[in-house]
């Protein structure tokens, strides 16, 4: 590796850094003070960084708090574009999302009672995270375009996906719902999987064999 490509590596790598300590800190501070109640400039002394960092980093203080966002909204697109062959969309990402919920992965919508109580005490964060489904299922009509070669405007994908999204919409609720209660992961995991299965059974006459690759 060139003394160039090394510095630029060392570079990404410094600003990836900085990146997680400042929403590391944000995240503590929202979840002590609430949202609404924390300012950028807080935020930037816990993180001992200028507060135009702070900005530069992220570009609105939702994003400190939904860090992710970028993989969630690309999660079931992703499912369906990866599915294996002879497998529809719809088996696919339940598929998914039973191995998500058995790891308890955050986004499915596992994400530990604090932060639930965070989103959820938050107009703010509740609009945004609203927000990131529309954009989920945005990018999931567009994975279900590009399967079925249809037409991005086409009705019947772009209703395919509003259903899939509505599946993982209330599962997703379902979850933070459940962690809000007091619940255990593993009791949330066998829960919303024994649901999930009464879920997308309700799609099997219409979508059963929809998109398979």
């Amino acid at each position: 590796m060139s003394t160039h490509a090394t510095a630029v590596g060392l570079r990404e790598s410094k600003k990836q850094e900085t990146r997680q300590l400042i929403s590391d800190h944000a995240t503590r501070l929202f979840i002590a003070q609430g949202f609404e109640q924390t300012s950028i400039a807080e935020i930037a002394v816990a993180a001992r960084v200028a507060k135009k960092t702070v900005t530069n980093y992220f570009a609105r203080k939702e994003d400190l708090a939904l860090d992710h966002q970028d993989v969630f909204i690309a999660s079931l697109a992703d499912v369906v574009a990866g599915r294996r062959s002879g497998e529809s969309a719809l088996a696919a990402l339940r598929r998914a999302f039973i191995d998500a919920a058995a790891a308890a992965e955050p986004v499915a919508g596992f994400s530990g009672p604090e932060f639930a109580r965070m989103i959820a005490d938050s107009p703010t964060l509740c609009a945004r995270l609203r927000d990131l489904h529309d954009l989920r299922e945005a990018a999931l009509a567009d994975a279900l375009a590009d399967a079925t070669g249809a037409p991005r405007d086409d009705a019947t994908l772009r209703t395919a996906a509003a259903l899939l999204g509505a599946v993982h919409r209330t599962l997703f609720r379902r979850i933070q719902d459940l962690t809000l209660a007091g619940e255990p992961n593993a009791r949330i995991s066998d829960t919303v999987t024994a649901e999930a299965a009464t879920a997308f059974a309700l799609l099997e006459p219409s979508l059963a064999d929809y998109a398979t690759a």
